[in-house]
């Protein structure tokens, strides 16, 4: 029978050969197209059976990608090509690239010029990125997305680092609550002669084996014996490191890093209603995070809504603003205050229009006012008035110079507004110039909306097909969701936007890139799940990560680490970490891939490598 079946798929690759090398008017006549399309179910079911790994992967494509590239081919559709649809798709392997959506709109001037916002340092007071500081997680977007991809695992962490996409995250592990000494994202860059918050000199990192899965799996694959290994960080902080007063007591440290930017447009698209429809079917099967959904009620509550009090939100959602639905946690409720566009904000601190404060803290802000280092440099430096020390001089005293820093470093709400507005931007050197403009930030944000989510590959092989067929089998789909249906991206807009589009007297929400109407593939359902793993996220409640594009990650950025701290180096570790624990919302199916035979493994990964 093993001999039989061998016979017949070297007659089966035999054929291909003979039909490949005929014309294609031949092919037709010879009827090979037919033979191949009805035959596929066969071939399937040979790479199923097959013993032979080996075999089984050098089936290879039926025909070759550029014949049958946006066409139905085997169990994919002609869209599964397009995981972006038509209007935000790209046929380039690449993360950084336009979307037909913001092309067709005329908008390429202004996406390179937002993209040069994105890409290149910031600094004090060169335009046009200027105003970084005084404190900064980062001085360029693109050091936390290398690339435009997910951040790469580090075995230090180092702010300015092209590929650490690392945000430190120090939290009280009795509450899950950030620690309020430092900022939620914390700093460990500073203006001189301020100190950095945290030295990031004295954060360790330290990268551990998993011995032993808590589920009891053994780290062998059952079919083949094949071992695989998972790693996970420790990372510590000693109280030391903290430049605030007072340091932070009963605190826990954890990473999260960035992801893929690309394609964030299109998760704004996303209705509310279709997001919280999703939620209700899942919570019959699943406990959903109790922070954002109302199992009673079995809807969102209040603080599943995004609320900015210094953006118009109330003609959104009746009194509150958009569905939160970007980063790991779901903090962010739309691209206009999420994901890069608060970044622009708070990770290099250079204010806009509707944000007149500043990213810092009061414990921070206090121990730099008290600081004798710094009240003798502001002395000796910030007498004159084009000095950026200027504002923190007051009258040149001592104590007049501790007030004053305290003062300005104190603005860290709108309800400071009127201490910024009176010291920072309408006194010396500032003298009223915003240091990201209205039209700068809009911009950036045709960039951020306008970019494109590169085409799906290889969905031709066969092994790729079969591995989309495990996926779906093995229960990947019910959280990685495969598609959604974007609205009539109604878009919220930020005032800054709406201050830019009243500037020219034009609509602020037909200015940006829109994608109504669009089916996509991201592969993610929206929702947030706990996998329960060893050093978890810090809540331990994560939403899906889109798959799309991730395929590309090792040829873009050099790297393929995955999860919310890149723990994961492999495709295959990824998968194993959602079965590290029994309680794992995504245990049966890791059970189930554990126990596939090694080509059906492989075809799993290739799968999510191809789309």
């Amino acid at each position: 029978m093993r001999n039989e079946r061998y016979d017949m798929i070297n007659d089966m690759k035999k054929g291909r050969k003979r039909c490949w090398m005929m014309s294609k008017e031949n092919f037709r006549k010879m009827g090979c197209t037919a033979f191949l399309i009805s035959h596929f179910s066969f071939l399937i079911l040979l790479t199923a059976c097959s013993d032979d790994a080996t075999e089984s992967s050098n089936l290879g494509p039926l025909t070759p990608e550029e014949e049958v590239f946006g066409k139905a081919t085997g169990n994919f559709t002609a869209d599964e090509w397009f995981p972006g649809g038509a209007l935000g798709t790209t046929e380039n392997a690449s993360y950084s690239a336009i979307t037909p959506a913001a092309e067709q709109a005329g908008m390429e001037a202004d996406f390179n010029t937002g993209e040069d916002f994105f890409e290149h340092l910031y600094t004090f007071e060169q335009e046009p990125r200027k105003g970084l500081g005084p404190a900064w997680v980062r001085n360029s977007c693109i050091a936390c997305h290398p690339a435009y991809g997910h951040g790469k695992r580090q075995t230090e962490y180092r702010a300015n680092q092209i590929g650490n996409g690392y945000l430190l995250v120090i939290y009280h592990p009795d509450t899950n609550g950030y620690i309020t000494e430092v900022t939620g994202m914390p700093q460990t860059q500073a203006m001189t002669p301020f100190k950095a918050p945290i030295d990031e000199t004295q954060i360790k990192i330290e990268w551990k084996q998993v011995t032993a899965m808590e589920s009891g799996l053994p780290m062998q694959f059952e079919d083949d014996g094949e071992a695989y290994s998972l790693i996970y960080p420790e990372v510590t902080i000693p109280v030391t490191a903290f430049n605030t007063d007072p340091k932070p007591t009963n605190y826990e440290v954890r990473l999260e890093s960035t992801i893929g930017i690309y394609g964030t447009g299109l998760i704004d698209a996303i209705t509310d209603e279709d997001i919280e429809a999703q939620w209700a079917l899942e919570s019959k099967y699943v406990e959903l995070n109790p922070a954002m959904w109302d199992k009673e009620a079995g809807s969102f509550k209040t603080s599943a809504y995004y609320s900015a009090p210094y953006n118009d939100t109330g003609t959104f959602h009746g009194d509150h603003g958009p569905l939160k639905r970007f980063t790991y946690a779901m903090t962010r409720g739309t691209l206009q205050d999420g994901a890069g566009a608060n970044a622009i904000w708070n990770i290099t601190n250079v204010t806009r229009s509707d944000r007149h404060w500043l990213y810092t803290t009061p414990a921070w802000a206090k121990a730099q006012s008290e600081d004798p280092d710094v009240i003798a440099y502001i002395k000796s430096h910030g007498a004159q008035e084009s000095s950026i020390l200027h504002p923190y001089y007051a009258d040149g005293t001592d104590e007049g110079i501790k007030d004053r820093v305290n003062d300005i470093l104190s603005c860290s709400a709108i309800g400071k507004k009127e201490t910024f507005d009176k010291y920072l931007f309408n006194g010396a050197p500032y003298n009223g110039q915003e240091e990201m403009s209205d039209k700068q930030y809009y911009q950036f944000m045709v960039w951020h909306r306008g970019l494109a989510v590169p085409a799906a590959r290889n969905l031709n092989d066969a092994d790729v097909q079969r591995g989309k067929e495990l996926f779906n089998e093995l229960g990947c789909a019910q959280c990685h969701r495969p598609s959604w249906k974007t609205g009539a991206d109604n878009m919220w807009v930020d005032a800054s936007t709406k201050a830019y589009a009243q500037s020219i007297g034009k609509d602020a929400s037909e200015m940006l890139p829109r994608y109504p109407n669009q089916t996509i593939w991201p592969y993610t359902d929206m929702v947030q799940h706990r996998l329960f793993m060893k050093n978890d996220i810090r809540t331990g409640w994560c939403r899906t990560t889109p798959l799309w594009g991730r395929g590309l990650s090792r040829r873009l950025t050099g790297a393929d680490d995955r999860l919310h701290d890149c723990r994961a180096r492999t495709v295959i570790e990824a998968i194993m970490w959602h079965g590290y624990s029994k309680q794992s919302d995504a245990y049966r199916a890791t059970e189930k891939f554990y126990k596939l035979k090694k080509s059906d493994r492989q075809a799993v990964v290739k799968f999510i490598e191809a789309i």
